[in-house]
């Protein structure tokens, strides 16, 4: 777990609970991709929201997308606006969150970042997400993740290669 690990999971479930967001936390053994937090945390792999921080046109932006799924790169360029997008280094992506990839909540705006939701997220009552680590898991409802992030709703993901 990161230094700033601790910190960032703590400003999220404070602002989630004053802004009267509810949400389970779950602790579980660590977990280092989609399919083994889906396993762990006992849900399918699709209520899994996915965050990955891109940049393109000069800007980092977070992308959320089910977990079964992957990135629509021309989708992603064409809402962007930009020829050309690339995924953020691990060392951007801790100078940016102050974490490691895999443990970043779907929240682009706690960490100054546009966020980008892809619309079949929508498919699931109930989302799932690493929070902060790769021990801590949250769950909320999709539409209380929607009302209270507010993301730009579009599709940036495609159906990942079997």
């Amino acid at each position: 777990m990161s230094d700033s690990a601790p910190e960032v999971m703590l400003r999220l479930r404070e602002s989630l609970t004053t802004a009267g967001v509810p949400f389970v936390h779950t602790e579980h053994k660590a977990v280092y991709t989609s399919a083994e937090a889906a396993e762990v945390r006992g849900v399918e792999l699709h209520s899994g929201a996915k965050a990955l921080i891109v940049k393109g046109a000069d800007q980092f932006v977070m992308l959320v997308m089910p977990a079964d799924m992957s990135l629509d790169s021309a989708a992603a360029r064409r809402h962007l606006g930009c020829k050309r997008m690339r995924f953020a280094t691990k060392e951007e992506v801790f100078e940016l969150t102050g974490l490691t990839p895999g443990s970043i909540p779907p929240f682009g705006s706690i960490f100054d970042l546009r966020t980008i939701c892809d619309e079949r997220l929508s498919d699931n009552e109930r989302i799932n997400f690493n929070a902060a680590s790769h021990t801590d898991s949250f769950q909320m409802s999709y539409d209380s993740y929607i009302s209270y992030e507010s993301p730009e709703i579009t599709r940036v993901a495609k159906e990942a290669d079997k």
